[in-house]
């Protein structure tokens, strides 16, 4: 039996399994032991056990209390590296078991030792760590998209810094917390969070939007894409949840949705205002041709025609408002002489000029050659609306210049004058749509709805060029230029 069992020992080739005596010293090796550690039979006999140990595991007496601890307990088990007799190490599982005279309590006699090598098992389960920290740092350092865990009873398992964010709500509070109660009341007693798991469970995938509650009460616009997880053998784990916070992007398309219905409603109205404006036209133009009327109704009459040219101002603007935000506005370029452009330009504002007994000064040289190839009228309606912020904004009797020039290969046009100026602050903003400052004293009134410079800057851009507004300060003037590129050939 004894042969039979030594026969059965030296069989073993993937476990070294070998003999010592009390004191630790080598008196059996079976050929698993000299496959792993690489010591013949007649190397090892005799040797310390401890020749098996990293020189640091050595020098803390770690093997003479492996077996102390075997004789103390009758089995001791452990892990860690061993040392072939080449110096490379291994990840091994050692089992050392106390051998004892029979009979209750007999003497120590020896013990035996199985080792067996799991460095690839080691590998493996390093490289698991390693993955999976990789994977929670990945988590972790997602910002915009909370992403957990749920058992299989919709359980919180796990809560990323940026769930924490979302959530406004810490992870040792949410761990254990139950899905539904990142939902809103509503949604909770309509039974959504039930709906979505039990649809991930079926389709093993689902996508919610919707709003969801943090721990403040606070609401706030989620989409969330729930997966059912399973182990290997097909058994369900729970679900993992990855939810982003689309409250912004709501937010912006609400307000796309008002923006478009508020551009057609003044589309609409701008229409709708036209249609009297003509025949209120017609009327006013009949009256001034005829020369009987007394003074009174002359009165009335200049007053209608007043009040008629700024409702139709205010009219064009409007329509201006929808096609500068829907971006409808079109060109009908043709090749054009900005000279052109500010003599029909200075016709059309002299009546406002001359009425606040401002002194214009234009100075377009002749045969400066600037031709553009633009649409005139939508370049006269710039510079008018250039000229005309001029006149508003400078108390009677003021200075405003006009001149045209070429700078390099573009024409550039500026309007100066010495009137309220523009703060430093405000310099961009002038040029937002509905922008409008405060009348200055003696200035002219404004009754407008502030997209004329907005409106001039975007006609400017249409045509390749671009618009600037320098000011040194209240008080002081301003001075506002556009550039636009000249006909090629020039």
């Amino acid at each position: 039996m004894e042969d039979r069992l030594q026969l059965l020992v030296e069989a073993v080739v993937d476990y070294g399994i070998f003999l010592l005596d009390t004191e630790g010293h080598v008196v059996s090796w079976n050929s698993g032991a000299q496959k792993l550690k690489g010591w013949r039979k007649d190397e090892i006999l005799g040797k310390h056990f401890s020749i098996f140990y990293p020189p640091e595991a050595v020098a803390t007496g770690w093997p003479d209390e492996e077996l102390r601890r075997a004789a103390r307990d009758g089995r001791f088990e452990d892990e860690g590296w061993r040392v072939r007799k080449d110096g490379t190490r291994f990840w091994a599982n050692v089992v050392i078991t106390a051998l004892r005279e029979p009979g209750g309590g007999g003497a120590l006699t020896g013990f035996a030792k199985v080792t067996r090598d799991l460095t690839e098992r080691r590998a493996h389960e390093e490289a698991l760590r390693t993955s999976e920290e990789r994977f929670r740092l990945l988590v972790d350092s997602v910002r915009d998209h909370a992403i957990f865990m749920l058992d299989r009873d919709g359980k919180v398992q796990s809560w990323n810094p940026a769930a924490e964010a979302i959530h406004d709500q810490p992870a040792e509070q949410a761990i254990g917390l139950q899905f539904r109660m990142l939902f809103s009341p509503p949604e909770r007693e309509a039974g959504r969070p039930e709906a979505i798991l039990e649809q991930a469970r079926i389709h093993g995938r689902t996508e919610d939007e919707g709003w969801r509650q943090r721990e403040d009460g606070t609401r706030f616009w989620a989409k969330s894409v729930v997966t059912a997880v399973y182990g290997r053998s097909g058994e369900p784990l729970g679900f993992a949840v990855v939810t982003q916070d689309l409250s912004q992007q709501r937010r912006m398309e609400d307000l796309e949705r008002s923006s478009r219905r508020l551009n057609d409603f003044i589309a609409l109205l701008a229409h709708e205002l036209r249609n009297p404006l003509a025949p209120i036209r017609n009327g006013v133009t009949l009256m001034q041709m005829d020369k009987t009327l007394s003074p009174p109704l002359v009165k009335v009459r200049d007053i209608i025609d007043r009040q008629l040219a700024q409702l139709t101002r205010l009219v064009d603007d409007l329509l201006d408002v929808s096609r500068l935000t829907t971006g409808k506005i079109t060109l009908r370029p043709e090749r054009v002489d900005i000279a052109e452009i500010v003599r029909h330009s200075v016709e059309t504002v002299r009546p406002l000029i001359d009425a606040r007994r401002h002194e214009l000064h234009v100075d377009v040289p002749a045969h400066a050659g600037l031709l553009v190839e633009g649409d005139p009228t939508r370049l006269a309606q710039v510079l008018q609306n250039l000229l005309v912020n001029a006149a508003k904004y400078t108390p009677d009797g003021g200075r405003i210049s006009l001149s045209a020039r070429r700078a390099g290969n573009d024409a550039e046009v500026i309007v100066h004058d010495n009137g309220r100026g523009i703060a430093a602050q405000d310099l961009d903003r002038i040029f937002e749509l509905f922008a409008q400052g405060e009348t200055a004293p003696g200035a002219f009134p404004d009754s407008g709805l502030g997209v004329g410079l907005a409106l001039a800057r975007q006609l400017v851009r249409l045509h390749g060029g671009r618009m600037m507004a320098r000011s040194a300060g209240v008080g002081q003037g301003a001075e506002f230029s556009f550039r636009i590129p000249l006909a090629k050939g020039l």
